[in-house]
């Protein structure tokens, strides 16, 4: 019957260490979060690196004030309102930064799914996060980012692909990507080849955009079409869709603040998406609730910066996109675990009420003038009382921005 109703068949049971009615069999994704940890250190030195062309490299360490049992806490289940999907990634390489491997042990604890972008080349901590995650590591997902020449200029191809390896025999979930850009060209087909023998299928890719360009262009020398062709010859999903969603403004209801929200695990600070400055800090009192609010039409970005997490994820429900696992899994290679598969098949919208998101976003945007013009006897009891008129009027609003 689930099948049949479009939900992706369940996985195998959870062998979480923890219980509750939150570890299901069947979780569903409540929230997604991407999470920044600043390191800056990497042992890598691509030239189309974003921190690299916003001069931004400082080779330093992040400061970790809170502990992986305080970050996890602040992000229980029960606060959070379920299983969520949480993507960590450094300014450098995210695993040079030690704290964040017992981060993401507590995190899976938890029974949340988690994500790492990394390069891959760290062996001793992928050994320490085989240890932290234990018997929860099903629910570990790796982005392992191919930078080719720099992996051919330190001789660390076989390191790579060894610990992509030893990752899936552990249990866990992988992704091979690669950062589309000219000094790749003349090694296209060796890319394919390797990525074939080594993970049994061709790397997803995706659009690396120029930084140093204002709008931003994509990174590269030559034309746009010769620079898509090359992405083409990669049969990627994930690049057809982040090709086709590069710079183009989104003016549908945006759920990103509500269903969605970008964390830096640093400071606690808590925003609704790339382009929201004033955020909250969420890791100061862990038992306050978080003010979740949906950006809806006022996204101040030009375009959706990682669209290919939040719109694949659902952030914009009126919008038809693939789920994450069809813009990232190769099924013929069997990258993800099929628990994996059934997660990140989801949508936001499967365990969130569009309705719900709506009435919280425009309640909380209703001034003490109109509410008193709206009920004039008692207007705040009125207010809370009468909900069927807060509805209809709602629902005006809903259809005159659409």
């Amino acid at each position: 019957k689930a099948e049949g109703r479009g939900i992706p068949p369940a996985g195998p049971a959870s062998t979480l260490t923890t219980s509750g009615f939150w570890r299901g069999r069947m979780a569903k994704i409540k929230r997604f979060f991407e999470c920044l940890v600043p390191v800056s250190v990497c042992n890598l030195e691509c030239p189309y690196c974003y921190i690299i062309q916003e001069d931004r490299r400082k080779m330093a360490m992040a400061d970790m004030p809170y502990s992986p049992e305080h970050i996890a806490r602040a992000l229980r289940p029960e606060r959070v309102g379920g299983t969520c999907f949480i993507s960590i990634c450094g300014a450098g390489e995210t695993l040079a930064q030690k704290e964040v491997v017992p981060i993401v042990g507590e995190l899976l604890k938890e029974g949340h799914f988690v994500n790492i972008t990394t390069n891959g080349t760290l062996s001793r901590r992928f050994d320490e996060l085989i240890e932290a995650c234990g018997e929860n590591i099903g629910h570990l997902h790796l982005s392992f980012s191919m930078h080719y020449t720099e992996l051919l200029r330190k001789g660390w191809v076989e390191t790579f692909f060894d610990n992509i390896r030893k990752m899936r025999d552990a249990g866990a979930s992988i992704l091979l990507q690669l950062n589309l850009c000219d000094e790749y060209v003349p090694y296209i087909e060796e890319i394919q080849r390797l990525s074939m023998e080594k993970v049994g299928a061709y790397p997803q890719v995706a659009l690396t955009r120029d930084e140093q360009r204002k709008p931003f262009g994509i990174f590269t020398k030559g034309t746009r079409e010769e620079y898509l062709a090359n992405g083409e010859k990669f049969h990627s999903p994930l690049f057809d869709f982040t090709t086709k969603n590069f710079c183009v403004k989104r003016k549908e209801f945006c759920f990103a603040g509500d269903w969605s929200g970008t964390l830096n695990l640093q400071t606690g600070v808590l925003t609704k998406c790339y382009a929201d400055y004033d955020g909250v800090n969420i890791f100061e009192d862990v038992d306050a609730p978080i003010p979740f609010e949906a950006v809806g039409k006022h996204c101040g970005s030009p375009y959706c910066i990682n669209s290919s997490h939040f719109m694949s994820l659902g952030v914009i429900p009126s919008l038809k996109t693939p789920t994450y696992a069809q813009l990232r899994n190769r099924p013929e290679a069997k990258w993800y675990t099929p628990e994996m598969e059934a997660f990140l098949s989801g949508k936001l919208a499967d365990s969130n009420s569009v309705f719900v998101g709506k009435l919280r976003y425009y309640r909380s945007r209703l001034t003490v003038k109109e509410l008193k013009k709206w009920y004039p006897d008692s207007w705040l009891h009125s207010f809370l009382r009468r909900g069927k008129r807060t509805v209809f009027k709602i629902l005006r609003l809903d259809r005159r921005e659409r």
